[in-house]
């Protein structure tokens, strides 16, 4: 057999800022303990990989709607507040659902930030991610994209960053204009850009949030209209409160709409109706906010479900989606 080489002998890696890079497994881990990485630093990076928090926007104001702007809405803003105020030199922080080439966060020229929604999360905590972002993206350089990385298992939360006083109100665009922040700067976009946002604005579905209830999403396909409405209450009771009122004939939004199923999204519950082609959002307002009130007297029931009930609740389990 052949002898094996001896190991090259190497200078220790110098770190900066106590950052601990990512290897391999089962190279030398970078801090210099003389461990293979996978049982030092690399342990802490696993778990945080695989621990999976399922309503990460819990405890923020807007819960519903942050879940709606990550899953379900092309384009929104949302001004941002954050805890003890902007730093010097950021005069404004905004989520985002998307950024160009899928950017986590933009430092803009004037030292605003843009803080991207609709990104993979890496730590299985998706307000831990974010939180790291936002922590970049307000020392980063005016005109620069923030770029991923593997987050630290350690580290704030966006419940640690931002005021959950704060007011949280979406407003939701037909495109992605604002991505570039007036008309002068768009006839200087980079061609990356320029492209990126013609790609955007093609694929955007048509999205209207409901003045009278709370994080209801209309929009339009091409065969039909949808309602998708984000709901905090938990899942069972919300079941059975939605079985009740389909067992009843009482759980559409009027005439030729029905409640066909839900989507899963972050621990909430999605009921999403079909609605013909012609419903538009304003004719749906009213009616979402009489079935609100419905709803509401059927999640206060507590008499255990009919027979009916039962396989109109088994029906809505069948045609669930879970999205995250």
């Amino acid at each position: 057999m052949a002898k094996k080489r001896p190991a090259a002998k190497t200078a220790k890696p110098q770190l900066k800022n106590g950052e601990i890079p990512v290897v391999g497994a089962r190279e030398p881990c970078p801090c210099g303990s003389g461990r293979r990485y996978k049982a030092c630093h690399g342990a802490a990076a696993a778990h945080a990989v695989t621990e999976h928090v399922a309503r990460p926007f819990e405890g923020l104001p807007g819960e519903c709607d942050w879940v709606a702007l990550r899953e379900l809405v092309p384009a929104a803003t949302i001004p941002l507040t954050l805890k003890g105020g902007l730093p010097e030199g950021v005069p404004s922080v905004t989520l985002v659902t998307v950024l160009p080439m899928a950017w986590p966060a933009l430092r803009r020229e004037d030292g605003s930030v843009l803080l991207g929604l609709q990104n993979d999360s890496t730590t299985g905590d998706l307000a831990r991610d974010m939180a790291d972002t936002l922590e970049r993206a307000l020392v980063a350089e005016p005109g620069t994209p923030v770029a991923a990385r593997r987050v630290p298992a350690e580290g704030p939360r966006l419940q640690d960053l931002l005021d959950t006083d704060g007011v949280f109100e979406p407003v939701v665009h037909s495109g992605f204009e604002f991505w570039i922040p007036d008309a002068e700067s768009a006839q200087n976009a980079s061609p990356e850009v320029a492209a990126s946002l013609e790609r955007a604005n093609a694929a955007a579905i048509p999205t209207v949030k409901l003045a009278g209830v709370d994080a209801a999403y209309w929009c339009e396909t091409p065969d039909k209209n949808h309602l998708r409405w984000v709901m905090p209450h938990p899942e069972e009771k919300l079941l059975d409160a939605l079985a009740r009122l389909h067992a009843a004939g009482t759980s559409s939004l009027g005439e030729g709409t029905r409640l066909v199923g839900s989507f899963r999204a972050h621990g909430l519950m999605v009921p999403v109706w079909d609605l013909p082609t012609g419903v538009t959002a304003d004719d749906v307002e009213k009616p979402a906010a009489e079935f609100a009130e419905r709803l509401a007297t059927a999640l206060a029931a507590d008499a255990p479900l009919t027979a009916e009930e039962r396989r109109a609740r088994g029906g809505l389990t069948n045609r669930q989606v879970t999205l995250s």
